[in-house]
């Protein structure tokens, strides 16, 4: 039945019900009206607007629940769909809705998964020119340098080792940025050996101390998976590093039952109920990508937390 049709009979159904008590009840209306029929008469005009009222809300309760649903529907946090209660429209608008969000999910994540082989095909292309263009040229650089300086009076060659250092610290940054961009500890010694150096990475000012435990045992997850830890990890590090004002950051890689968890804690100023920027947004996506479980929250001693769970299903990611 119609939405139209179930709120028409409604109606119809609590008038019916007024006229037969009028029209077979011992009520009757004086000229003028007395007061006690007044009162009668207000009585039943109340019960009926309750009757109408509790008949509706009933009927519409379903189109309540599917409001709220669309006000906190987030696709990149998924979360269990409205149930179709109801009849007729109501039970067809809100399957509907459930199939609109099961595409939209699927569409954005073919999408998102798209553009994030194609930023990390760009990653990789520009960490290998970066490496063979710019850092040879660099290298070529300090070694003319070095033939100049071995040749030069003293205080020419004073000048000169500086501008040697200059370049080597310039040399050792763009290889810093090339690793950073295209991890190739990942490809080559795997998830463990990469968090590890990335945590080594971390630069220790300002009485900054990082702490990291690392499982040795973890199950195969795949190169998409462990590549979706690994920036994970990179991005809740340098979120801490240039906004949490921290002086302790730990960094936990451990095996569940059927997971493996990634930890990232510090005890800055945390979130402060800021909304979250593109790199909270990103690993989320990229979380969503795996069929993982992201958090970002307060710490238990203050500060922020990630965690990440990947699940493990047979003996791979």
């Amino acid at each position: 039945m119609s939405l139209f049709w179930r709120i028409f009979l409604l109606n119809a159904a609590v008038l019916c019900a007024a006229a037969a008590l009028l029209l077979l009840g011992p009520v009757t209306v004086s000229t003028p009206v007395l007061l006690t029929e007044a009162l009668i008469l207000s009585v039943g005009l109340a019960v009926m607007i309750i009757a109408n009222a509790a008949l509706l809300r009933l009927g519409l309760a379903p189109l309540q629940r599917l409001t709220r649903a669309m006000a906190t529907t987030d696709l990149l946090r998924p979360g269990p769909r409205t149930a179709a209660a109801g009849h007729g429209e109501i039970a067809d608008l809100i399957h509907t809705f459930n199939s609109m969000l099961d595409r939209l999910e699927a569409e954005r994540a073919t999408s998102t998964a798209r553009a994030l082989s194609a930023q990390e095909a760009e990653r990789r292309r520009i960490a290998q020119e970066l490496h063979d263009e710019i850092g040879q040229t660099l290298t070529a650089v300090l070694l003319e340098l070095k033939r100049v300086a071995d040749a030069s009076p003293a205080p020419v060659r004073d000048e000169l080792r500086l501008v040697q250092e200059s370049t080597r610290d310039s040399l050792d940054e763009i290889r810093r940025i090339a690793r950073r961009l295209r991890p190739g500890v990942l490809e080559e010694l795997g998830l463990v050996s990469a968090l590890s150096s990335l945590t080594n990475e971390v630069p220790a000012h300002d009485g900054l101390t990082t702490r990291r435990q690392l499982a040795a045992d973890l199950p195969p997850l795949g190169e998409e998976a462990e590549l979706v830890l690994y920036r994970v990890a990179q991005e809740s590090l340098t979120n801490a590093v240039r906004h949490a004002r921290a002086t302790r950051l730990e960094l936990a890689l451990n095996r569940g039952e059927d997971t493996v968890d990634l930890r990232v804690r510090d005890d800055g100023r945390g979130l402060r109920g800021a909304p979250e920027g593109a790199g909270i947004r990103g690993m989320r996506e990229r979380a969503l990508l795996i069929g993982a479980r992201l958090s970002v929250g307060p710490g238990p001693g203050g500060g922020t937390e990630v965690r990440l769970s990947v699940p493990v299903r047979g003996g791979e990611g």
